[in-house]
């Protein structure tokens, strides 16, 4: 794999007094396609938004290709939660792809042509073209995911980070967004994916961060896939264990 694309040192963070991070230190290379696995309740979804300075931290840093995140955001797309998105909001497909080429816009410097070709193309890209013209809450989950993915798409990023992205979605939407993750890697980009599904881990990605509120494991799906390390994370969730075919 390539050059480090994020370094992550010491990394603490809590909510009204618990620590709901503790101590994460990990890097990422460039190329690499990431899972951030663990059980309910771990920080999967708030080391995510800590890496990305969305929620306070109470120490450690976070660097994106060797400088701080706030030196480095055009370089940066982020797909939130489903659940995090107000559907209601007056906007259509194309508008909300388009949002993704706004960083690289100059100051009150609004769409070309260019970027509208772009943007269509990005929606092509997740088969969503024909739809672009809907008002995103006419859409369903996985169809919505696809447009988000575009969005991030359209933004041109070196690193791609997304929370939960096939929570609610179809198997095709599924498929098609594994897919288009997967390219990205093979064009030199960084992906790390908040994801619950551990059958299909070794399917999917590169290396894994198995997390209970402090790092477990980090590495090759093969070195944290293992069941000492996963029981370690799920702490004798049994029939959890033998749902993903782990023996204990």
């Amino acid at each position: 794999m390539g050059s480090e694309a994020l370094s992550i040192n010491n990394l603490h963070v809590s909510y009204h007094g618990n620590e709901a991070i503790k101590g994460v230190s990990l890097s990422i290379n460039s190329g690499n396609l990431v899972g951030i696995i663990g059980p309910n309740g771990a920080g999967k979804s708030t080391l995510l938004k800590a890496m990305l300075n969305l929620i306070p931290r109470d120490k450690g840093s976070v660097k994106v290709m060797g400088k701080a995140i706030k030196d480095t955001r055009k370089q940066i797309a982020y797909v939130p939660q489903r659940s995090d998105i107000d559907w209601d909001f007056p906007i259509t497909v194309i508008d909300a792809v388009l949002l993704g080429t706004y960083p690289h816009l100059k100051l009150f410097r609004r769409p070309s042509k260019k970027d509208k070709k772009w943007a269509i193309q990005c929606l092509d890209k997740v088969g969503m073209k024909e739809f672009s013209k809907r008002q995103i809450g006419e859409l369903s989950g996985g169809q919505q995911q696809r447009v988000f993915l575009a969005r991030a798409l359209a933004q041109q990023a070196d690193l791609f980070f997304l929370d939960e992205p096939f929570v609610g979605v179809d198997v095709s939407s599924e498929e098609t967004i594994i897919q288009i993750l997967k390219e990205l890697c093979q064009q030199g980009k960084t992906v790390i994916v908040v994801h619950h599904d551990l059958s299909k881990a070794n399917d999917y990605f590169h290396q894994l961060i198995l997390l209970n509120k402090e790092l477990i494991g980090f590495g090759s799906v093969d070195e944290v896939f293992q069941p000492e390390v996963i029981g370690r994370a799920y702490q004798g969730q049994f029939a959890f264990m033998n749902e993903i075919g782990v023996t204990l």
